[in-house]
């Protein structure tokens, strides 16, 4: 049986701001196991790269805290610890990919440099061989010509070559845990087919553990094992692959799934209607209701917990209670 690697319970992270106090990431809880491929999905603005900052102890104070709960990794709840005892953590045990490699990637800074400073910095490497594990670790992403591309500048690569830079980056010392954000944003189809397949072949080689953020369905249904549905900083829906797509339980869920078109549909897409509130001005009741063509009374005046079913689904709705 596998172990859980990372126990989420009621994590809360919060913003300041002339407009008040904002929940962007509101009682969370999620257990991850080890070995497992968990996606977050959700509308921009849901919560999920909040959330996966949280973890890593990397939300900007001031303006942003977590102001509850906690994140078990191992046993060993990552809130409670220095910020010396979390580098030791970070880009070591637990990497994260970021969302645009452009801006992630230091300007000033050639590649073998940027790779091999965490080598240096985790695995006590001298700079002539943290170099050549850079070269080693570009070679393994599938970069053609590592070396020559090891002495380049950020600016002078394709943002497909920048991507499997920070596959690389965070894969360099071999993370029980990747964190993946939106990691296929802005390429191309044949580019994303590629990065994906890289970062599966990538995790069953070192028995690592992903966890995928993205709202791409395709990605989902072709990666992960569960998937958790996020709406304005709460988990709404919690299932396996198979369920999420063949039984989606929340209207939300359904509204999602409907918006992706079919091959050769013709006439209008369908959409789900109005837009994410915002967290300054959250709905009462379910935060979803305003949008949901099943809502009734109490959807407006209670927020639902998150209700277990017997085919082990979760969901956060009052037709489920």
């Amino acid at each position: 049986m596998r172990n859980p690697i990372l126990d989420i319970q009621s994590l809360t992270t919060c913003f300041s701001s002339p407009k008040g106090i904002a929940k962007a990431v509101d009682t969370v809880s999620l257990t991850f196991m080890q070995g497992e491929t968990l996606a977050i999905v959700g509308e921009s603005g849901c919560g999920k790269t909040v959330l996966a900052l949280s973890i890593l102890g990397l939300i900007p104070d001031p303006p942003g805290r977590v102001t509850e709960g906690s994140v078990f990794y191992k046993g060993e709840d990552l809130l409670d610890m220095t910020e010396n005892q979390l580098r030791q953590i970070r880009g070591n045990q637990i990497s994260m990919i970021f969302q645009e490699p452009m801006t992630a990637l230091n300007p000033v800074f050639r590649i073998d440099d940027q790779i091999g400073e965490t080598l240096r910095l985790h695995q006590g490497m001298d700079k002539q061989a943290a170099a050549e594990k850079a070269v080693s670790m570009l070679e393994l992403v599938g970069i053609s010509n590592p070396r020559c591309i090891a002495g380049s500048f950020p600016h002078e690569l394709s943002g497909g070559m920048r991507q499997r830079v920070m596959i690389a980056m965070a894969m360099a010392c071999e993370p029980d845990l990747l964190i993946a954000d939106e990691p296929t944003t802005a390429l191309d189809v044949t580019i994303q087919a590629q990065i994906l397949e890289l970062m599966e072949g990538l995790k069953q080689r070192m028995n690592g553990s992903l966890i995928l953020i993205t709202h791409d369905l395709g990605v989902v249904a072709r990666m992960a094992q569960r998937v958790a549905v996020m709406y304005s900083g709460k988990i709404v829906e919690l299932a396996t692959v198979e369920q999420l797509f063949q039984d989606p339980k929340h209207p939300y869920t359904q509204g999602l799934l409907g918006s992706v078109p079919d091959v050769g549909q013709k006439g209008d897409l369908n959409t789900i209607p109005g837009v994410v509130p915002s967290i300054f001005n959250l709905p009462r009741g379910c935060r979803f209701h305003p949008r949901c063509p099943l809502a009734f009374d109490r959807c407006s005046q209670e927020l639902p917990p998150r209700f277990p079913l017997v085919n082990g689904q979760q969901v956060r709705c009052w037709l489920y209670e």
